[in-house]
């Protein structure tokens, strides 16, 4: 083991907590939530009460550090600086703090960090791809040997030089001289941190199928990876898209989860839909959502998620709650009934073949996937997303969507956040309105500013990701001012 004391000046327990949790909030500026899923006072950090103790925090910090390093080395191709600079030093607290040991095995791709003396490292293992996973605080390294694996036949193919946007040949379009110039002056406004506020890493452009914009900050291209945050939602409910199309599950079905069927059990009238509108019912104010737990703790879904009590009638009241997303892919795992298929499932059936194979969507210790953010990807995968719902569910004229899936995901529930901004149909929001964009306006979101706004009508796609803090990038501001160019 190749043994890298790496100092961590940037990330301090807490910090490294609230950056993490960035992707729990609901996007914003142009989301706001109903006062009524807010609790008072609210710092972002849905799972810290007020009295952890130090250890406590100082574990969730390794864990958080641990897995950027993790995913950003062997799922996000990023090289050490890109990763300290911005994965670990984006701390939303403006807080510094002391340095965390942190060794990194190479060749058996194991990070591996310590925060006390009387406790094991933090462990975080890269899998071929089910990406980055944490061990719970006080595992030791004779643990990874049992994490859920996919099998050794399953790995991503390598699209690259099949025609765009299956891969990446051809994949330029061409504009008109003044088009295309006023095209390139708001990308590169889009990095200026000044006209659409917030720190981009990554912008394109895709109109008529073609990308006629693109442009990266240094440290990442086409092929690198970072963290989604709640962008992947949308993936996730992408996937269940297509497994209700084949027939293996029907969102309606109460209850949504086996561990719900018990007679008597309040629970069992939360569906599957219930859990992809956001309006489960679930206790996911305050400190009442088990989603620090999970993504900084090691705590499992099945253990924490699925276990939570109602707070609300379900369908009654819109909460954005990521634990929801984790369970609603829960779901689709006791559906399909076959862990190995399972975990195949959404590279197999979804991301490669819309040529997504630099997507990679961790999953929890016991084999939960965590698509509420804990995902990675590239702008161009973004991209590709966005083509696959501009065009209905067809990508290069195959159906991959159901029919009817995508107006499904894109139009609002019975439950909707409160106010004039934007609404949420299926793990996707809703932007018709908002800065002038078209009514069928819609996009992923992610905390730190990850968008792929797609408009069908006007055959665009406009993807932008960053690592935002404060108040972010003004994408829909942006969006429509591309389109109006472009028009």
């Amino acid at each position: 083991m190749r043994a890298q004391h790496l100092a961590a000046a940037s990330i301090l327990a807490i910090g490294a907590l609230a950056a993490s949790f960035a992707l729990a909030q609901p996007p914003a500026p142009r989301a706001p939530q109903p006062k009524a899923t807010q609790a008072p006072g609210a710092t972002g950090l849905m799972s810290r009460g007020p009295n952890e103790t130090p250890r406590w925090d100082a574990s969730g910090a390794a864990a958080t550090r641990g897995l950027n390093i993790c995913s950003g080395l062997w799922s996000g191709g990023l090289a050490m600086a890109t990763i300290e600079e911005f994965l670990n030093g984006r701390d939303p607290s403006g807080r510094g703090g002391a340095g965390l040991k942190t060794d990194i095995d190479e060749k058996n791709r194991v990070v591996q960090v310590t925060y006390d003396p009387d406790m094991p490292p933090r462990i975080v293992a890269y899998r071929p791809v089910l990406g980055c996973v944490q061990l719970p605080p006080g595992a030791k390294l004779d643990a990874v040997k049992s994490l859920p694996q996919v099998a050794s036949s399953v790995r991503a193919p390598n699209l690259d030089d099949q025609p765009w946007p299956l891969g990446d040949k051809d994949a330029l379009g061409t504009l008109p001289p003044a088009k295309k110039a006023a095209l390139d002056k708001l990308v590169e406004q889009a990095f200026d941190g000044r006209t659409y506020s917030g720190t981009t890493w990554g912008v394109v452009v895709v109109k008529d199928g073609k990308i006629v914009a693109e442009r990266y900050a240094p440290g990442f291209d086409m092929h690198k990876a970072s963290q989604t945050h709640s962008a992947a939602k949308s993936f996730a409910s992408t996937v269940i898209g297509i497994a209700q199309g084949k027939g293996l599950i029907k969102v309606e079905k109460t209850p949504a989860l086996k561990e719900w069927s018990r007679p008597g059990d309040p629970r069992g009238e939360i569906s599957l839909q219930h859990l992809l509108r956001m309006s489960s019912g679930l206790y996911g104010q305050g400190t009442g959502s088990p989603q620090g737990k999970i993504y900084s703790q090691g705590g499992t879904v099945g253990d924490l998620a699925a276990t939570n009590i109602l707070h609300s009638k379900p369908g009654s009241t819109f909460l954005y709650n990521p634990p929801d997303t984790m369970l609603a892919m829960r779901s689709l795992r006791q559906s399909i009934n076959n862990d190995r298929r399972y975990w195949a499932f959404p590279f197999q059936e979804l991301f490669w073949k819309i040529g997504m194979t630099r997507t990679t969507t961790n999953s929890d210790w016991d084999g939960d996937f965590l698509m509420s953010g804990q995902t990675w990807s590239t702008a161009r995968d973004f991209a590709r997303w966005g083509i696959l719902y501009e065009n209905d569910g067809v990508f290069m004229g195959k159906r991959i969507l159901p029919e009817g899936w995508v107006k499904y995901a894109t139009t609002q529930g019975p439950a909707q956040p409160a106010g004039n901004g934007a609404k949420y149909g299926a793990q996707i929001w809703l932007y018709g309105g908002q800065s002038g964009l078209p009514a069928d306006a819609f996009s992923p979101n992610g905390g730190q500013g990850h968008y792929a706004v797609t408009i069908p009508s006007k055959n665009l796609v406009v993807v932008r990701r960053g690592f935002d803090a404060g108040g972010g990038f003004q994408f829909t501001r942006f969006t429509a001012d591309v389109m109006k160019a472009l028009d």
